[in-house]
């Protein structure tokens, strides 16, 4: 069995953390194109209100690296700070908000398989990971912008289309 040549250490969280902070969104993603796994490290800018929202198809984990923040999930809240680690099942509503410090996390979950063009009348298997989780539906893909608005179809920054 051969080591892919981006296995192994791919990061540095405490770097990234260091950069500055003006822009929320994707810091970081898992970018392998031959992976079962799809990992994001996110920045909620202080005072980010969630949105709530359901993820049908994906259980969730997050760990929170730094600032603090709320999770609210099925109707429960909960406080984050550092270290908090959560785990979102899939089918359940959830949202998180940023605390006066902003919050940034991690996210891991199975990768979404890519679109692919079919037969209309195919059917279509459940969908078995990936993209999107938690708020990456609103997360530029060109410039890592965040929507502030959930409804948003289009980047207000660069004017690329938003995840759907």
């Amino acid at each position: 069995m051969t080591v892919p040549p981006t296995a192994g250490v791919l990061a540095g969280m405490r770097d990234l953390l260091a950069a500055p902070d003006a822009q929320g969104g994707a810091i970081w993603r898992l970018t392998p194109v031959a992976r079962q796994l799809d990992a994001n490290l996110i920045r909620l800018l202080p005072g980010t209100l969630g949105t709530s929202h359901v993820e049908p198809d994906l259980d969730v984990l997050l760990c929170v690296l730094a600032g603090s923040g709320e999770l609210e999930i099925g109707g429960a809240r909960q406080e984050l700070e550092p270290g908090s680690v959560a785990w979102l099942p899939h089918g359940m509503a959830r949202s998180l908000s940023a605390g006066p410090d902003g919050l940034v996390h991690v996210t891991a979950h199975r990768r979404r398989p890519g679109l692919t063009i079919g037969n209309a009348a195919a059917v279509r298997e459940p969908a078995t990971g990936g993209e999107p989780a938690c708020m990456l539906g609103r997360v530029c893909p060109d410039c890592d912008h965040p929507a502030e608005d959930a409804a948003a179809r289009f980047c207000s920054r660069c004017g690329s289309r938003l995840p759907s």
